[in-house]
């Protein structure tokens, strides 16, 4: 593993970027981390949902069939953190990289939206998305705004009157768009590994799937997650390790890239 500190690590860097710029299928797989400079905590970390709202007691699939008020406490807390967020540098230099051809695809853990919001165009969302509410029983999907955060009951589909949910995976559901982020990280040479604590399966599988293929593996996180997790017996797992706080790594990347 190569750390890349900038302004200190000068010829890893030209390397990065060189072989970056040459890639044939660029991929990123993004988590909480990038959204975290947007206002939006990780769930996870210390005062996150997950800690005030434990996830096998609120975030399951069973518990919003049989008690769709209890889920909803969940869903109001997470939509309200959501709610007027905006995407930071980091979400908009993975968009101009798509747009200059530089990134296929991106596939995402995050709910927020934020990567559309910044203009990507190709985003697998596999645990879904919080932007919208939909109903199990007729299918209805309709976009969420403020008022059903606001209400105290259960938001109602106005199609079957049955509860609505969030359009986001919950424990017990099957992830989604798996087959396009199969086909995707199949294709994949280069993938970007972007404020993920690689923990989550299936996406903590992608990067030792790229890797297995012979792919390049791009980490940016504030500390090492891949090696961390002994998801290879290498050193060179990942091939770039960019240390340091998102919303100043990634642009600066994006800055060599651009040549800016």
């Amino acid at each position: 593993m190569k750390t890349i500190i900038f302004d200190k690590s000068l010829e890893y860097l030209a390397e990065a970027v060189d072989k970056f710029k040459t890639a044939s299928c660029p991929v990123a797989l993004t988590g909480a981390g990038i959204s975290v400079n947007s206002g939006i905590a990780d769930f996870r970390s210390p005062g996150g949902v997950w800690t005030i709202f434990s996830p096998d007691e609120y975030a399951t699939l069973n518990v919003f069939l049989k008690n769709p008020q209890k889920a909803w406490k969940l869903y109001r807390e997470m939509g309200k953190g959501l709610l007027g967020k905006k995407p930071n540098q980091a979400h908009k230099v993975l968009a101009d990289f798509e747009h200059n051809g530089l990134l296929r695809g991106l596939v995402t853990q995050n709910v927020d939206n934020l990567h559309q919001a910044a203009g990507s165009l190709n985003v697998l969302e596999i645990h879904g998305d919080h932007q919208h509410l939909q109903c199990l029983w007729c299918e209805t999907v309709v976009p969420v705004t403020g008022e059903h955060y606001a209400m105290s009951g259960v938001p109602a589909c106005t199609r079957c009157n049955s509860p609505l949910k969030p359009n986001v995976v919950l424990f017990g559901e099957a992830v989604r768009s798996l087959d396009a982020i199969e086909e995707l990280i199949f294709e994949c040479d280069l993938l970007l590994v972007i404020g993920t604590s690689a923990q989550v399966y299936p996406a903590a599988g992608l990067p030792v799937s790229v890797k297995e293929r012979g792919g390049l593996i791009y980490e940016f996180n504030q500390e090492p997650a891949l090696s961390a997790h002994g998801y290879a017996e290498t050193t060179s797992f990942p091939d770039y390790f960019f240390a340091g706080d998102l919303a100043a790594t990634l642009p600066l990347f994006g800055r060599r890239v651009f040549g800016t």
